[in-house]
């Protein structure tokens, strides 16, 4: 795992390429790969390491499930596929999260979810991770609960190997995140944390359009292998 600390990045584009040149230097271009991207600034980062990889790339969904009356406070999450949700229990006492809240918070964010999927995949169904490794990547790392949240539902899928990467992540994230990971690549990983845009110069919003556009060029470049006939 490389520990540069401090990177500050230019954008998006330039992380990826960051973690791209650590991957090749570890011959991971020698492996069968799919790139995983996290919506939605997730997804620019893993299109410039597909792009240097020669890899297909796929989408997880993943949504933070919000405390009352803080929105930015994630006390857990929740991921496509197979109803994976995973509560910080100790935050959720310490805020005092009512049960009926918390329920009705799982429930909307499993509508988005669905929703996200919608749009992005219409009806792409999902890619034969088996025995392939797969790399899982955001734009950065905060409480890490929605990134373990992708990795463990994408364990379920029986990958061969699983490495975690993201630019920029908290320090006490990662130490949660390695016991979900095979291999975690995180080039900076600040003492003072603060959030994910401190670390980027750029740091623009990613719209659902610009995320559905990287997909498709990628599906595109990457089309599926049609069975041969006689």
């Amino acid at each position: 795992m490389s520990t540069r600390q401090d990177i500050i990045y230019e954008d998006r584009l330039d992380a990826g390429r960051r973690i791209a040149e650590i991957l090749v230097k570890r011959r991971y271009h020698n492996h069968t790969l799919i790139v995983f991207g996290i919506p939605r600034g997730g997804l620019v980062v893993a299109d410039e390491v597909s792009k240097a990889m020669s890899a297909s790339m796929d989408v997880i969904i993943v949504r933070k499930l919000r405390a009352p009356y803080q929105p930015e406070l994630g006390i857990g999450a929740l991921v496509d596929g197979d109803d994976i949700c995973i509560i910080n229990e100790e935050l959720v006492r310490a805020v005092g999260v009512p049960q009926d809240y918390l329920d009705r918070e799982i429930a909307c964010q499993r509508d988005e979810v669905e929703r996200r999927l919608r749009l992005y995949r219409g009806n792409r169904p999902a890619l034969d991770v088996t025995g392939k490794t797969l790399l899982v990547i955001d734009d950065g790392i905060a409480t890490g609960y929605t990134f373990r949240a992708a990795l463990e539902g994408l364990r379920r899928r029986n990958p061969a190997r699983l490495v975690a990467a993201a630019p920029v992540a908290a320090r006490s994230s990662v130490d949660m995140l390695s016991a979900f990971a095979d291999e975690m690549i995180f080039p900076s990983m600040p003492e003072n944390f603060i959030s994910v845009g401190t670390w980027y110069r750029n740091f623009d919003q990613v719209s659902d359009e610009d995320a559905v556009a990287i997909l498709h060029r990628n599906w595109a470049k990457f089309k599926p292998q049609k069975p041969m006939h006689d």
